[in-house]
């Protein structure tokens, strides 16, 4: 079968969509299916199986800030590669979102999935009711990867929803070399912004002894802020945007994972990636990580 999958994210940026994208197409062709991933790039592609669309814009959604490309040149490379492509099925992440996912429900060249990703609150659903009623209208079939996200789908759009959670290559974990560390060792990864938790993460590592090392991945809008404000601090190790491979080696060097989010996350996927390298979960008690880690069990979750 040809297999498009279309994802609205720059994959050349870091996320946990653009993560199951490339995941699901890997997997899709471990089956024999030829896929193709169309989606923004802000640089070279990630796999040799993406079309890149274009460069991205940061669009703000949901308290954060989405890498998506709805310019005009970018909906011509999607068509161009919709046309070209000939697929049998189309894949959609998060189908609403604007840019090459919207144009392909307006032109419908495939029978189309949907997978729904957000939970929360959607500033679109609300001002648009009845142009996302019918966009969403134009799927065969619907899929949330969370209660959470079925609820903020259902409630604005009607249909119904297949509940499919997000996954993790275990092989990938399981195969990764360890990130030495040589002292007690809190990784936190996500943007830098005020739902992510960071700042509250840094305040807590204040009342810490002087032998813990934090790694914190990411940037964002706060990262300059944050940084300014405990420069002084020789524990905590600031490391940018770092490489996949890189991300699993230090999630399996590290003593204990720490996902502070306050809101706003509909699946929590970096707890996946946590268990998946066997490394100890802290994590807010928030719906969004509640369904994938159990308190006491899975994780500890604390009040956020």
């Amino acid at each position: 079968m040809r297999v498009g999958i279309i994802c609205p994210y720059s994959l050349t940026l870091p996320g946990g969509v653009q993560m199951q994208v490339l995941g699901l197409a890997r997997a899709l062709r471990r089956k024999g299916h030829a896929v193709r991933v169309l989606a923004p790039c802000d640089g070279p592609p990630p796999d040799a199986g993406v079309t890149p669309l274009g460069l991205s814009l940061p669009t703000a959604a949901n308290g954060s800030v989405a890498p998506v490309a709805p310019d005009p040149s970018a909906q011509l490379r999607a068509i161009r590669a919709m046309r070209d492509e000939d697929f049998d099925v189309i894949h959609l992440h998060e189908p609403l979102a604007p840019g090459p996912t919207m144009t392909a429900l307006l032109l419908r060249p495939a029978p189309l999935i949907g997978t729904f990703h957000a939970a929360g609150r959607s500033l679109s659903y609300e001002l648009m009711p009845n142009a996302v009623r019918f966009l969403a209208g134009r799927l065969d079939d619907r899929v949330a990867v969370s209660e959470d996200a079925r609820k903020l789908a259902q409630d604005h759009l009607g249909g119904r929803y297949d509940l499919t959670f997000n996954g993790v290559e275990l092989r990938r974990y399981e195969d990764s070399p360890t990130h030495p560390t040589e002292a007690p060792t809190i990784l936190f990864v996500g943007r830098h912004e005020e739902r992510k938790g960071l700042a509250v993460l840094l305040e807590a590592v204040t009342r810490l002894g002087a032998d813990v090392r934090v790694w914190i991945v990411g940037e964002g809008p706060d990262t300059a802020v944050l940084r300014a404000r405990y420069a002084g601090d020789p524990r905590l190790e600031w490391l940018g945007t770092i490489s996949e491979s890189d991300k699993i080696a230090r999630l399996r060097g590290a003593d204990v994972f720490c996902a502070p989010s306050l809101h706003g996350e509909s699946f929590g996927i970096v707890l996946l990636e946590a268990m998946a390298a066997h490394t100890p979960v802290i994590a807010s008690d928030i719906p969004g990580y509640a369904n994938v880690a159990r308190h006491g069990s899975d994780a500890l979750l604390v009040e956020p």
